[in-house]
């Protein structure tokens, strides 16, 4: 017999009732027990569910309410002129075609959907009405002849893809042999004799500078410490300034330096072309760049430590082959904002692996504008500055190359600097940095192909340096992930593998942030917001290629002054006035009452354009490309939650709330 079934019932207080279910009248008593109790415990779950969704119901309409009325806000409190119109061009017009195809498509796809139409196993003699013919016919015609165009350029671009990630990995590997063996560029023989001040060489400290009120203080401040014999190097301040009252303020500083015993000058150009190019070009043409060997360049945000050149012109010892040293950049404000973080992971893995795998092998890599030291003799034999692009110091590069001239990076000697903490100025810079490649390659082609170097180095700059890494890049990253994936889930036939969408890119984004892991949380930020750039850089790319737009266009990156980790204003406010009580004394020309006046005047002009944004308030701007393309991988996100494509429709929706988000320019520098 099988033993006795013992349920412990516990009541009120501490009585315990043991009832066995053996016993007939007692199985009967629990049964009819739990009968009348189940309905009862039934319903009091519902209701408490019912509660909490009814509880947390208000908390997602207020979110979401919350959310629109940001939005609404934000295009409200935008800028009027919004985004300038050569930013956009041909690339939105056929964006917002493609958007209102999708919208319209998605419209059809969700009443075929509801209809429950599945057209697939229909004949078409057993089509009820014209609607349903119509979109049989839409599906035969899709399959025949749209789905296949779709699938050879999407093969094209993962060929592409591929390419680039193997290029990608290999410059990894380079970064982790250097770092494995200790590699890095050696100084030959000894140092400069230190109590020997002819022992080094002369020196040209050049500073261009164009309307750089936040920072001019700063940067000639540092080239004026460096340590290096007084007499052996000169400090060029380059300055295009417009505003003559910054010209004065400018001037002022250059003479305060030169009173204290620094070989300083102070140039500005009455006729301005050629950009920062034309500037350098003016400033070689001096009488007394003779009586120099090396030029050392230094942007106007740049402070470099005072053994600056200690460091970097040693390498040029023993070496008459060797035409630029350069040093590593290190920002000041990486931390500052989520936008300036993801420009760090970038341009870490720019100079950890691209510069140093190339320098270290190749001798050859693009020179970073700054923080550089040029062999005055290679500018010269490689042509000087010109001014036929916006990358002059790419230019000058490549021309230095082919002529024989070799490069060595310097990893470990880093100069402080500014990154942009606005998604404005970060477009426009890139946009800059992605055009200006695409017009060197078309001018310098000719001139690589009969060059007097190796099929190697011929072949590595032509498809490795500017094809790979300047053109196919931007083409296939916006052409697959903005065009082609959305376009797929309208043309499911054409769909792309879930390894292509998610595990390469997700790869290769590790790779990326390897030479920064500290800004591993932030890896799919990264990843979207790299796609996000996609369409600045495929623009500017295409705008360069063909000279379209503004290709030609320089905009000076605004800066915001950052002397430090920490924000120098109050303390630059707090000297002002006995830097200026200073200067009417070093004054020999004019009265001290004359200069006391015109300081005064100086000052209060200064103060009022300093007060002039507080008055008027910049506004927050909307990209209308951006969001064009975040509504249009929203749509296509929603396509694809009808078909369940799963990975798919993840990727759509996030990368579409990355463009949201961009195009609203809530990400970098905000401003009410």
């Amino acid at each position: 017999m099988a033993p006795n079934t013992v349920v412990v019932t516990l009541e009120k207080g501490e009585n315990i009732s043991l009832i066995e279910l053996n016993d007939p009248s007692a199985r009967q008593m629990f049964q009819e027990k739990q009968k009348n109790a189940s309905p009862k415990q039934f319903t009091w779950v519902l209701l408490l569910k019912a509660h909490k969704i009814l509880a947390f119901l208000p908390w997602i309409i207020m979110s979401l309410w919350t959310v629109f009325g940001s939005i609404k806000k934000r295009i409200a409190s935008s800028d009027q002129n919004e985004e300038d119109p050569k930013y956009r061009g041909r690339l939105y017009r056929f964006i917002k075609v493609f958007l209102a195809i999708s919208v319209i498509a998605l419209a059809i796809e969700i009443f075929a959907y509801y209809n429950k139409w599945d057209l697939s196993m229909v004949n078409p003699w057993e089509v009820q009405n014209l609607v349903q013919w119509s979109y049989m016919a839409w599906l035969n015609f899709r399959v025949d002849y749209i789905a296949p165009m779709i699938i050879s350029l999407s093969k094209f671009c993962i060929v592409l893809f591929m390419i680039q990630s193997v290029d990608r990995f290999v410059q990894c590997l380079g970064c982790f042999w250097i770092k494995l063996k200790r590699l890095k560029p050696e100084i030959e023989g000894e140092p400069f004799d230190i109590e020997d001040g002819a022992s080094f060489p002369m020196v040209l400290v050049q500073i261009p500078m164009c309307n750089e009120k936040e920072v001019y203080e700063q940067s000639i401040g540092a080239a004026c410490q460096l340590d290096w014999p007084k007499d052996r190097f000169l400090v060029q301040v380059l300055d295009d300034s417009d505003d003559e009252l910054l010209q004065h303020l400018i001037r002022d500083e250059v003479n305060s330096w030169k009173e204290k015993g620094v070989n300083i000058v102070y140039r500005h150009r009455f006729i301005r072309t050629g950009y920062k190019a034309g500037n350098l070009k003016s400033a070689m043409s001096c009488d007394y760049v003779k009586d120099y060997e090396f030029a050392a360049i230094l942007d106007a945000d740049f402070q470099p430590n005072p053994d600056f050149l200690k460091l970097t012109i040693p390498h040029f010892k023993g070496k008459p082959d060797l035409g630029l040293v350069q040093a590593r950049w290190s920002f000041v404000n990486k931390d500052e904002n989520l936008l300036t973080r993801l420009q760090n992971i970038n341009l870490c893995f720019h100079f950890e692996v691209e510069q140093q795998v190339n320098g270290l092998f190749l001798n050859f890599f693009g020179f970073n504008g700054t923080a550089g030291v040029w062999r005055i003799k290679a500018l010269e034999d490689s042509g000087g500055w010109l001014e036929r692009t916006t990358v002059e110091d790419m230019d000058i590069a490549v021309r230095a190359h082919l002529h024989g001239w070799k490069m060595v990076f310097l990893n470990d000697v880093r100069v402080l600097c500014e990154i942009p903490e606005s998604y404005e100025a970060y477009k426009k810079q890139q946009h800059r940095w992605h055009s200006g490649p695409m017009q060197l390659f078309r001018l310098c082609l000719p001139a690589i192909i009969t060059a007097k170097i190796s099929i190697w180095k011929k072949a590595n700059m032509i498809f490795l340096f500017f094809l790979l890494r300047k053109l196919i890049l931007p083409f296939y990253s916006f052409t697959l992930f903005c065009i082609i994936l959305p376009l797929t889930m309208f043309v499911p036939e054409a769909e792309l593998p879930a390894w292509v969408i998610c595990y390469v890119p997700i790869t290769i984004s590790i790779l990326n942030i390897l030479p920064s892991p500290k800004s591993f949380p932030f890896l799919m930020p990264y990843l979207l917001f790299e796609n996000t750039m996609s369409v600045t850089k495929f623009n500017a790319m295409i705008s360069g290629l063909f000279q379209l737009g503004s290709s030609y266009e320089w905009v000076v990156t605004k800066k915001t002054g950052r002397a430090s980790e920490s924000d120098l204003f109050s303390l630059a406010e707090r000297e002002s006035k006995t830097l200026n009580e200073e200067k009417i004394s070093r004054r020999l020309s004019e009265s001290g009452l004359e200069m006391l006046g015109k300081l005064t005047e100086q000052k209060a002009a200064f103060t009022e354009q300093k007060a002039a944004p507080v008055v008027k308030k910049k506004k927050n701007k909307i990209f209308r490309k951006e969001l064009a393309l975040a509504f249009l991988l929203l749509t296509a996100a929603t396509r694809s939650l009808l078909s369940a494509h799963g990975i798919h429709f993840y990727y759509l929706l996030f990368q579409g709330l990355a463009f949201l988000i961009v195009g609203l320019d809530l990400i970098g520098e905000q401003v009410s």
